[in-house]
């Protein structure tokens, strides 16, 4: 069983209220979303694993049981090319969990007209194969949002 920790402190929104077709019908894969903070943060690794996917707006860390965790920072992020994020990991790093991999600032993605929400998703995944996934309410930075059998 692999556990999914959130990488932000925010507001756990669910797949189905984020503003991204692509996300909200779980056309990546299921999971969650945070609605982060609105100051400078740090997301986390949120398990133990390799980098095998980095950008500045998204990173991808697989465990060892082959479970991939996608993490994407806000919606349409891409188009800022990396403006205002910094990348705290490399590509093919051994992570912890809660390890700092970018540093970015959601009020600064909302100033420029993107949304901060940001998908936690389980990369090739059954919606069958996770366990409760935490969909409102406050959470912090480190705290459950799902587990994967």
């Amino acid at each position: 069983m692999t556990t999914v920790s959130s990488p932000l402190t925010g507001r756990a929104i669910g797949l189905a209220a984020v503003p991204d077709p692509v996300f909200s019908g779980a056309m990546v894969g299921p999971g969650t979303a945070v609605d982060p903070v609105r100051e400078p943060t740090e997301a986390v690794a949120p398990v133990d694993g390799v980098v095998v996917s980095l950008h500045p707006h998204a990173f991808v860390v697989v465990d060892s049981e082959g479970h991939g965790v996608l993490t994407h920072l806000g919606i349409d992020t891409v188009q800022l090319n990396g403006e205002g994020f910094e990348l705290l990991a490399a590509k093919g790093d051994t992570v912890t969990r809660g390890q700092p991999m970018v540093r970015w600032d959601p009020a600064a993605v909302a100033e420029k007209g993107k949304s901060p929400v940001s998908p936690v998703i389980a990369l090739e995944a059954t919606a069958e194969a996770l366990g409760e996934l935490v969909e409102d309410g406050d959470v912090e930075r480190g705290q459950t949002l799902f587990g994967w059998s």
